[in-house]
């Protein structure tokens, strides 16, 4: 949110610094993100004075150059090179001389310096408009008042706007500073605190009185939905004048970023960033049967709205019509085309009301609507601001356009709100805050803030919640008030700090997955974060009733949360390979959804690997090396081990969606992981085209699988470890997994590693035969393994060959 530093002080009783203003609004909550100077015009036309043009001679070399002599009210006239032609003797000009800097209305900026043009010495410049920002005009130079004195600064002249900005990053419960007069009333408190008084005060707008208009114009107000629209003020105003606004309430808009338009808009922008109550003004000619009706209109029925665009309204839309059922303005939201103030609106209606935040929300939502007066009434606006937000815009309004009221202000309110009260005792602000506040500074900072005491005694208090904080509803909502306004930086640090130690659950499901990613980050792989919610177009292979859909759907492209890790992966991967970032290593942990009933959906876990590019770039020292299978296995290998999980049995399967033969890895029985490479037919889909390949963990299942104490590191054991080769003579289908399966159906804890280190095929082996050379590694962790003992174990490995693979062990 931005806030106007000399629109702020103007509600203040004093009138701290800009730098002071931003630690005061730090301390409260308003945290200021960045202060900011704004310039009316750029440079604010420092340097620049008033001259007055003494001669003009042709330049001898230039047929459209002068040289002139300006005299600037100090000391020897300067001699300028000016090539605008209505330069004249006599004239009151704006002088840029040397050292100044000049800021064009396009361009950047210019410093002068002495310059030779054709042949003739130049100590400055006669400025066009545009050349110092007051305009876009440059036929010649800018020509002042002859009764102007040399030697006036243009500054003085022109008085250009100054200010400073102020970005706050407001939090959603402080819907009560989303405006000029709500930050006012915080800074007061502070100072009410910080003296242990109560006379800062919020300064208000003063309100004079309008006067009446000769003709009335009565129009109605109907309110039909009184849940959506509980208060609903107008007024009607005639004799209305539209046309630019005074500049004054231009640059103040200006500066915290509102664009001008014209003077009746500007006030109802005005008055929303004065008080936070928003304000629609409606041309009262395009408002049919003589009154306004709130009501919904049913679904489908078309709204032109101010954009230009029409659009479809839904039954829960809010809508402002007129008498005939024509809507004006979705309420609280975008106002119509045809009921806006135009250049030829003289009569207005004035509106100033509270609607429902949930039903703002869904609209705006709905209609990608997200305006300034929206915003305000999705967190919440003061239901009791909405006369005073009008009144004062309609003195305005007299003030700026010459209207004046033509009818009494209607005020439907037919359930008047009620403030809230709360019960909280000294010691619970005491204990929840850290800090012993005196009851006195208690009730001084509530009261500053609007609070009403409805009640105390020596131990409670219970007080009457302002209707500008209805996110105050529990105790701990009225410590937070008196922390913040004291300051959270008063809250002392304990020497001592109690804690209860609590049995951390094994395995640390956090501290395993930050292991992974660590692993993973080291290995040169980049995490990645997609949307959950995708496009169901990628699904339709799925049983479309197990697909957990939207029912308010962002987009057509966004309506299905996603059953699967892969597609939403491949999109990132489309994405960088259209910016030709053609290498990619990334993971990502996220979570599937499926739809088993009726309110049951379940999630899984999941950590995904995608793998695309070069593994190695292409140096002198070696050609470029892609990525492949076996590249993926060795991370997915690797990354088993880290996580400790033991003996994973690994066989290929057959295809499934999205991957070619892909390899499943189980461990006790249960599937913890699924790599391979992505099909050419799913590829296509994204447009993508080199290889891609994939591995999916079952991050839940592994979690299972993990024992219940860390197993991240161990002692190194000081016992060797033994090595034994066999070559076995295998039917050509016969895989390394299978040898890998059958080697581990040995149960023995001593088989620490298996490796495929030959693989040799010939004729000689016999037809369709061939002969894997593997290597077993043994170790005892507890002593020295004897050759007996290792013999022991290989001849049981040999007969597991013989016996299920009917392998045959080469001499």
């Amino acid at each position: 949110m931005t806030i106007s530093y000399n629109w702020l002080c103007d509600y203040l009783p004093v009138k701290p610094t800009p730098e002071e203003l931003s630690v005061i609004l730090t301390a409260v909550g308003l945290e200021v993100e960045s202060l900011e100077r704004f310039e009316s015009v750029k440079g604010s036309l420092e340097g620049l004075i008033v001259g007055e043009v003494l001669s003009v001679e042709k330049h001898p070399d230039a047929d459209k150059l002068r040289l002139t002599k300006v005299n600037i009210g100090n000391g020897e006239p300067l001699s300028i090179v000016c090539g605008a032609p209505n330069v004249a003797v006599g004239q009151k000009v704006i002088v840029a001389p040397i050292g100044s800097t000049i800021y064009p209305a396009s361009g950047e900026p210019m410093t002068m310096k002495k310059a030779k043009i054709r042949g003739a010495e130049s100590f400055g410049m006669i400025c066009a408009e545009d050349e110092i920002g007051l305009g876009t005009g440059h036929d010649g130079i800018l020509v002042l008042d002859a009764a102007l004195q040399p030697g006036l600064t243009a500054r003085e002249l022109f008085n250009p706007a100054q200010d400073w900005v102020f970005e706050i990053g407001l939090t959603p419960n402080h819907m009560d500073a989303m405006s000029h007069i709500g930050v006012a009333r915080d800074i007061c408190a502070f100072l009410n605190n910080q003296e242990n008084t109560q006379i800062y005060h919020v300064r208000r707008p003063g309100i004079s009185a309008a006067s009446k208009a000769a003709n009335a114009l009565q129009i109605g107000v109907e309110v039909k939905n009184t849940e959506a629209c509980p208060r609903y003020c107008g007024q009607s105003i005639t004799g209305v004048k539209v046309g630019p606004s005074p500049s004054w309430i231009q640059h103040r808009l200006q500066a915290i970023g509102v664009r001008p338009i014209n003077n009746i808009v500007d006030i109802t922008n005005y008055v929303l960033h004065e008080t936070g109550q928003p304000l629609h003004a409606f041309d009262a000619a395009e408002i049919k049967g003589g009154k306004v009706v709130i009501q919904n209109l049913p679904t489908g029925t078309p709204f032109l709205s101010l954009d230009g665009k029409e659009r479809k309204l839904d039954e829960g839309d809010l809508m402002i019509c007129d008498g005939e059922n024509n809507p004006l303005c979705i309420a609280g939201v975008f106002g119509g085309i045809s009921s806006g103030v135009k250049d030829t609106t003289s009569s207005i209606f004035l509106e100033s009301a509270h609607f429902s935040a949930t039903g703002i929300r869904k609209t705006s939502v709905r209609h990608g609507l997200r305006t300034d007066a929206a915003v305000r009434f999705e967190k919440g606006v003061d239901i009791g601001l909405a006369p005073f937000a009008l009144e004062r815009a309609v003195a305005l309004i007299g003030e700026l356009a010459h209207g004046a009221p033509a009818s009494e202000v209607a005020d439907v309110y037919p359930v008047p709100a009620e403030q809230a009260s709360v019960d909280v005792t000294y010691q619970y602000i005491n204990k929840l805050s850290g800090h012993q506040y005196a009851p006195e500074k208690v009730k001084n900072i509530l009261c500053s803030l609007g609070f009403t005491i409805q009640s105390e005694t020596a131990t409670q208090l219970r007080v009457s919640v302002p209707l500008h904080k209805p996110d105050i509803t529990i105790p701990a909502d009225i410590v937070e008030e008196v922390m913040r306004i004291d300051g959270l930086d008063n809250i002392p640090i304990p020497e001592f700090i109690n804690m209860v130690p609590s049995r951390q659950s094994q395995p640390d499901k956090e501290r395993v997955k930050e292991k992974m990613a660590e692993y993973l980050a080291g290995n040169g792989f980049s995490e990645i974060f997609t949307n959950s919610i995708t496009n169901s177009q990628y699904y339709k292979h799925l049983d479309q009733d197990s697909l957990v859909k939207m029912i308010n759907s962002l987009s057509a492209d966004l309506d299905t949360m996603r059953p699967s890790m892969l597609e939403t992966g491949l999109e990132r991967i489309a994405y960088n390979l259209n910016r030709r970032n053609d290498d990619l290593l990334f993971f990502e942990f996220g979570k599937t959804y499926r739809k088993e009933a009726v309110g049951d959906y379940p999630e899984t876990e999941h950590l995904s690997l995608y793998l695309t590019g070069q593994k190695l770039p292409e140096t002198w020292m070696h050609k470029a090396q892609p990525v492949d299978f076996y590249y993926l296995k060795g991370y997915v290998q690797n990354m088993l081990q880290v996580l400790g999980l033991q003996n994973p049995q690994m066989e290929v399967g057959p295809d499934v969606h999205g991957l070619s033969k892909p390899f499943t890895i189980t461990v006790n029985g249960k599937v913890v992981a699924v790599f391979g490479s992505v099909t050419p037919q799913k590829l296509k889909e994204f447009d993508i085209k080199q290889e891609v390949l994939y591995a999916d963990f079952y991050w839940s299942s592994i979690l299972e699988q993990l024992q219940t104490k860390d197993t991240f590191f161990e002692e190194i054991t000081k016992f060797p470890v033994v090595r034994r080769d066999l070559a076995l003579i295998l039917d050509k289908q016969v895989s390394f997994a299978t040898v890998e399966t059958a080697a581990r159906s040995v149960k023995t804890t001593l088989l620490q590693h298996i490796n495929l280190f030959d693989v040799f095929e010939s004729e000689k082996l016999g037809a369709g035969k061939k002969s894997y050379a593997v290597s077993f590694t043994f170790q005892d962790k507890q002593k020295t393994l004897t050759d007996q003992e290792t013999d022991a174990l290989m001849n049981k490995l040999i007969k597991a060959f013989e016996t299920q693979l009917q392998a045959e062990i080469r001499k």
